[in-house]
């Protein structure tokens, strides 16, 4: 343990003429943010939303019908009646209910109506509500459901037989049919970029089809197997290479179960001299019915040279991140979505002067997340949002933080989190423009290590700023205004204006807490 501290040691006593000594935390808390990036491009969310074409019916119930009979009892009966009672409640609307009204054929077809909408409105669109023949005049008006159920899903002809039905739609047969399995079943098709699909709902057909059964037929093609994508851009820093060069190769349905892999690369480029960065994701994904598996893994390098009065020092680190993860969709009907996720998670750095490490800044951290995401359609308008905790265990072989021993951090961090995205689509004159507005906070329960807590200033968070250093402190929050101006062939151009604050025990020697910036370019 003598040797890195004396190399530790002697680098900081020597004169620098060349650099400062290096800042290992904003380098990692930099990738973080740009592996954060990566995946919100990489790892799609499409949304599928279905129409439902509800039975019209006349407002309001009649006055003045002849012959009528004063209704004092809605019954629904029929096969699986018990799942479809909560419709009932949609015959008494405000100011206009049902019960206690004199009704005859035009009223009890507005009822009918009322009732079949409802069900429609739950996604539940090939169920129907019918009035069998009956005698009114006890007071109970008696309706019966048929349910719609689904007899069973195929492939259209033509379709590629490496199309694959059984992790995709979450229904099976005899289930109801509802229009939010057939958006899941499309969602976890589309989620692999370079595949199409559409299903239809096909009346079933042939002496074994039931009354209100349906087929659902799938139409499903693939453009290619393997994507490939190349990037550049000046999102690095100065000490370890200002430019950076990545590529990705996406396999999409590689293992025919609707699965998408991808594994990015990533160097500096035009660094020169004894300095650089060099970095790896790999990630795969697998949708099981309302389920998502997932895990990936990245690791990180950098080096630097530094340079004394006597000689130079090279300066490198390296980091390595690896989690697992299952997300649950909890509940979706035709404006939102709401889902949970777990996630086991861990992770390690250590950093080294001339290929000696320096033990103190040896990092080993590992535990677990769980969190709700919300995303809410309000017009042509997208909101999200999502909540969460994280909590650091001492699983995957943890090792106690350096600062422990002065109670100022922990590796076993509690950490609350919430963000929240709105995309906001809207015309003046013959321009087409968006508005997003993005928000993210951070609290925290005792101290933090370095690369838990929270930064501004860069191009991830406060824009404006180079990166080369930010304001980092154990809990804060940012929030991104964006208005964009669509120029056509994808391209747009944007101006935005941001604003940031930190907090903790860890900024008090920071010039400040807070950062304001604004930023314009295209993209």
């Amino acid at each position: 343990m003598l040797a890195p501290l004396a190399a530790a040691l002697a680098l900081i006593c020597t004169p620098v003429h060349a650099q400062q000594l290096p800042a290992p935390d904003q380098e990692l808390l930099r990738q973080q943010e740009r592996e954060r990036a990566l995946r919100e491009q990489l790892e799609t969310r499409p949304d599928a939303r279905l129409q439902e074409a509800p039975v019209a019916a006349p407002e309001r119930l009649p006055t003045d019908e002849a012959p009528c009979f004063v209704i004092e009892r809605i019954t629904l009966g029929g096969e699986q009646a018990e799942r479809f009672q909560w419709a009932l409640a949609a015959a008494n609307v405000k100011g206009d209910p049902a019960l206690g009204r004199c009704l005859g054929t035009t009223g009890i077809n507005v009822v009918m109506s009322r009732v079949q909408n409802a069900i429609v409105e739950r996604g539940f669109v090939t169920t129907r509500v019918l009035a069998q023949p009956q005698e009114l005049t006890s007071g109970t008006l008696e309706l019966t459901v048929v349910p719609g159920t689904l007899r069973q899903i195929r492939f259209a002809e033509g379709t590629h037989r490496d199309a694959t039905l059984w992790n995709a739609i979450p229904a099976r047969s005899g289930d109801l049919l509802n229009l939010r399995d057939i958006e899941q079943g499309l969602e976890n098709f589309k989620r692999v970029p370079t595949a199409e699909a559409d299903i239809q709902i096909s009346p079933a057909e042939g002496a074994d089809a039931a009354p209100g059964q349906s087929d659902l037929v799938v139409q499903w093609s693939q453009q290619r197997l393997v994507r490939f994508n190349l990037s550049l851009d000046d999102s690095g820093s100065k000490a370890t290479g200002k430019t950076q060069a990545g590529a990705t190769m996406s396999l999409d349905h590689a293992l025919r179960q609707n699965d998408l892999f991808y594994v990015n690369l990533n160097h500096d480029v035009f660094s020169g001299g004894k300095r650089g960065t060099k970095g790896f994701t790999f990630h795969y994904s697998v949708p099981v019915g309302y389920w998502l598996f997932g895990a990936t893994r990245s690791g990180y390098e950098y080096e630097q040279t530094v340079a004394g009065n006597q000689q130079s020092y090279l300066y490198s680190g390296e980091s390595y991140n690896a989690e697992v993860r299952a997300t649950r969709l909890l509940f979706r009907n035709a404006s939102s979505k709401t889902s949970m996720y777990l996630r086991a998670w861990e992770r390690d750095s250590r950093n080294f002067i001339d290929d000696t490490e320096i033990l103190v800044q040896r990092r080993r951290m590992g535990g677990w997340e769980l969190g709700l995401n919300h995303r809410h359609f309000i017009g042509q308008a997208t909101l999200d949002g999502t909540v969460g905790f994280r909590r650091g265990t001492g699983a995957f072989g943890s090792i106690a933080a350096p600062e422990e021993l002065f109670g100022e951090a922990t590796s076993h961090p509690k950490i609350y989190f919430a963000d929240a995205q709105l995309s906001v689509p809207f015309q003046l004159g013959q321009q087409r423009l968006r508005y997003t507005g993005s928000w993210r906070a951070q609290w925290n329960r005792g101290g933090l290590v370095p690369q838990d807590r929270f930064a501004i200033g860069g191009r991830y968070t406060v824009r404006g700023f180079d990166g080369e250093m930010s304001l980092m402190g154990e809990r804060g929050w940012l929030i991104r205004n964006d208005i964009g101006l669509a120029l056509g062939g994808g391209q747009e151009f944007y101006v935005g204006a941001d604003y940031g604050h930190v907090g903790g025990s860890a900024t008090q020697w920071q010039l400040g807490n807070d950062l304001a910036g604004t930023v314009i370019g295209l993209r």
